[in-house]
């Protein structure tokens, strides 16, 4: 089957973020980080973009259940409740000093919500990374040295981290223990050859790591080794973070970026689209949902 790319949705996302797909509902998620906004689609569904307002800037989600989705909010975690909107505060983050909230995350393979923090407008690396725990405590995995969260995700096996900050340009992996705790970090793939840092990831049923090169305008695949497997041109100027879904897996789904709210605009007609990449040959995973205690 040969690879086809289209954009299905008319709508344009100032800065679409955190796709993931929800198996049992047949649909895919994803948020508009600066609209605040969280959209669902069923491609083969119920037609329309059904979207829920958040109070604060949302950087990333996670499945959590029936009818319900974990955010990552500005400053802290909370759950929506997809049935009647309303949203329950569970945890803080306490940033170091403003402006900046949280960013990228996803569930480790046991149900844990790992999301990075970011700072805006200046470059300071005084960012985290950050665990929200089965109970609802958050951990600090790492306590600073990061500017962009970014590139969260997990091997199929759960027992290999990776996390990028942006501005670095590299790609790092870490051994990730059961128990959650991080050993053996070292540098997986290093993205600046390819013309831009590494934004929002996901991993292939066979180990692949795909990722958004968002100032490249393409995706790049690399094997569990961290050599580089392919790169893919995309139709939008400022891709931001891959998902796969669709009834076999085998549809990778692409955010985008119309207007970041810093240094990335564009009046491309395409910016901020969603991209739908079928033919690729290759399927991913079914996403982990947090599991709280209760």
């Amino acid at each position: 089957m040969a690879l086809t790319q289209h954009l299905p949705l008319p709508v344009r996302d100032q800065l679409g973020e955190s796709p993931l797909w929800d198996a049992h509902g047949q649909a895919l998620y994803w948020v508009d980080t600066r609209g605040r906004q969280v959209h669902r689609w069923r491609p083969t569904g119920d037609g329309p973009v059904r979207s829920w307002s958040t109070p604060q800037d949302v950087g990333s989600i996670a499945l959590a259940g029936h009818d319900r989705l974990l955010l990552a909010l500005s400053d802290g975690f909370a759950m929506l409740d997809l049935s009647g909107g309303g949203l329950t505060a569970l945890a803080t983050v306490q940033h170091p000093r403003p402006p900046m909230r949280l960013n990228d995350g996803r569930c480790d393979r046991e149900g844990r919500f790992v999301c990075g923090s970011m700072v805006l407008q200046r470059h300071d690396p005084e960012g985290s990374l950050y665990r929200l725990e089965h109970d609802g405590r958050v951990s600090t995995l790492i306590d600073s040295g990061i500017a962009v969260a970014n590139a969260t995700c997990f091997s199929p096996d759960g027992r290999t981290m990776y996390f990028a900050d942006s501005l670095s340009g590299v790609i790092r992996a870490w051994d990730y223990a059961v128990d959650g705790s991080l050993s053996n970090a070292r540098v997986f793939a290093d993205t600046r050859p390819q013309g831009s840092g590494p934004d929002g990831a996901t991993v292939d049923a066979e180990g692949g790591l795909w990722v958004a090169l968002v100032l490249a305008a393409r995706l790049a695949c690399y094997a569990p080794d961290g050599r580089l497997l392919r790169t893919i041109d995309l139709p939008v100027p400022y891709p931001t973070c891959p998902a796969f879904g669709g009834p076999s897996l085998e549809t990778l789904f692409v955010t985008s970026i119309r207007d970041s709210g810093h240094r990335l605009k564009s009046d491309d007609p395409a910016a901020g689209a969603l991209v739908e990449l079928r033919g690729l040959g290759v399927r991913g995973l079914p996403e982990t949902p947090y599991k709280p205690l209760s």
